[in-house]
């Protein structure tokens, strides 16, 4: 494979859920790719992840708020369960919001373990009903700060062992 082909699956493979950014890079440089540009795709992915999810997770509320309005029987149940569901998740969460805000949602991104991360982290926010331009920078830098935290080891063993 070229080396834009293999970019290219760096990319991809950082926007599978769990898998990521952090772990994206180390396959790049498994399967032949140079650290710098298995980090620059893994970043990439990141950045696209952290840019998408807080645009369009909140069509989910407008697609429920739709289907209540609707009518259309169990649909119509089910996503006024929904609604309340988030709208209580939100209550309850704003103190944490306000105490930990954008610190902690970076802090929770950035931790380099399955379950954690800009998938994991976007609903979080979209849950706790964390600002768009708060949940972006959260993600985007606690993203960014989880590939440098697997990076570094992984290129200073590399650099040490040649």
């Amino acid at each position: 494979m070229s080396q834009l082909t293999h970019f290219i699956y760096v990319y991809l493979l950082s926007l599978i859920p769990s898998f990521e950014g952090r772990y994206a890079l180390l396959a790049g440089v498994g399967i032949g790719l140079s650290p710098e540009l298995s980090l620059l795709a893994a970043s990439l992915g990141v950045l696209t992840l952290s840019l998408a999810f807080p645009l369009a997770l909140p069509l989910l509320d407008e697609l429920m708020t739709s289907l209540v309005e609707s009518g259309h029987g169990s649909l119509r149940g089910a996503a006024a369960l929904y609604l309340r569901y988030v709208r209580s998740v939100r209550e309850r969460s704003r103190k944490y919001v306000r105490r930990y805000g954008v610190l902690g949602l970076i802090i929770f991104v950035a931790i380099p373990l399955p379950g954690t991360g800009v998938w994991t982290g976007s609903l979080a926010a979209y849950l706790i009903g964390m600002d768009r331009k708060s949940s972006i920078t959260s993600l985007a830098v606690g993203g960014l700060l989880s590939n440098t935290i697997t990076f570094m080891p992984m290129f200073l063993t590399l650099h040490f062992l040649s």
